[in-house]
């Protein structure tokens, strides 16, 4: 493979897992280009926490500082745009193509596209997103710690969300936003964890500049609050992964060995699109472990070529 659109790795997606596998596959001497389409998931939110040094730093302070030291490793590219398809070719290498006809190649594709929120048509509730709407207690919980806080959540979740979350308050309702889906024995629990219930359906958060107020109901009832965590369902940003043959969880995340590595040979893919753990800490750390396997890899296959 050769040519100025050819790379040994493409990265999509240049937030902070990305960045990082770009930093360790730039620090190994690699051909890399990132493609990042500009909107991180995390960009409503103030403050970044719970990441070493850059404790309350703000998302794009991290996001510019992260892609500057990259981008000092004349091996490693930078192009905005969003990539639309990729192919694995018979040699096994891949040809990825950008929303503005561009096509590039690769030796091997990192996939590091995120999840999607899907929030609830709540009127206020975008607005508060990733404020004082929020879905972490280790991102966002020391900040509202001891104040009157809310749950969203109904089903399965809403019990264990609730139950961790009153850790951080002593004053805490969980809304379920019509009747709850609890046993008499989560009830039971909760109450007894002084945890209250309300299933009143929900009209509208009222907000001032995303810090909520209050809850409005139905019935034009009002419920004041600080903080309101909401479990909110996600999907894969993008739908590359499963279009190249990557096998998707139950739960929706691309599958990884410990790696990084997928299904798909000559496929990683680091993140949010792979984890749970929603964090700028574990993020940049799944991004470190894939850029020294994909790289040990690439080694290992250019020793077999030059001995066989």
């Amino acid at each position: 493979m050769k040519g100025e659109n050819t790379y040994e790795v493409i990265i999509i997606g240049g937030s902070n897992a990305g960045l990082s596998a770009a930093m360790s596959l730039g620090r190994s001497l690699r051909k890399v280009l990132v493609i990042d389409s500009g909107k991180p998931c995390n960009a409503p939110t103030p403050y970044s926490h719970n990441f070493l040094t850059r404790d309350g730093a703000t998302p794009e302070e991290i996001s510019t500082i992260a892609k500057e030291q990259v981008l000092s490793y004349p091996s490693v590219h930078f192009q905005e745009g969003l990539a639309q398809s990729a192919e694995k070719k018979e040699d096994g290498s891949f040809d990825v193509t950008l929303d503005n006809g561009q096509m590039i190649s690769a030796q091997k594709l990192v996939i590091a596209t995120g999840m999607k929120d899907i929030l609830p048509q709540i009127p206020g509730f975008q607005e508060c997103w990733g404020k004082s709407v929020i879905h972490c207690p280790y991102c966002h919980g020391y900040e509202v710690h001891h104040t009157k806080t809310g749950v969203l959540a109904n089903g399965e979740r809403s019990y264990e969300f609730a139950s961790m979350i009153q850790h951080w308050t002593d004053d805490l309702t969980l809304f379920t936003n019509g009747v709850a889906d609890l046993t008499n024995e989560e009830r039971s629990n909760l109450s007894q964890l002084n945890v209250a219930i309300d299933e009143r359906p929900i009209q509208i958060l009222h907000h001032v500049n995303g810090q909520i107020e209050k809850i409005e109901f139905e019935d034009q009832s009002t419920f004041a609050l600080h903080a309101l965590y909401a479990a909110v369902p996600t999907e894969q940003h993008s739908t590359m992964a499963s279009e190249l043959g990557c096998l998707i969880t139950e739960a929706g995340y691309i599958e990884v060995d410990p790696f990084q590595k997928t299904t798909v040979e000559g496929v990683y893919a680091v993140g949010d699109c792979t984890s749970p753990f929603r964090k700028v800490s574990i993020a940049v750390a799944s991004g470190s472990i894939c850029g020294a396997a994909l790289n040990r890899e690439m080694i290992q296959e250019d020793i077999e070529r030059k001995i066989s």
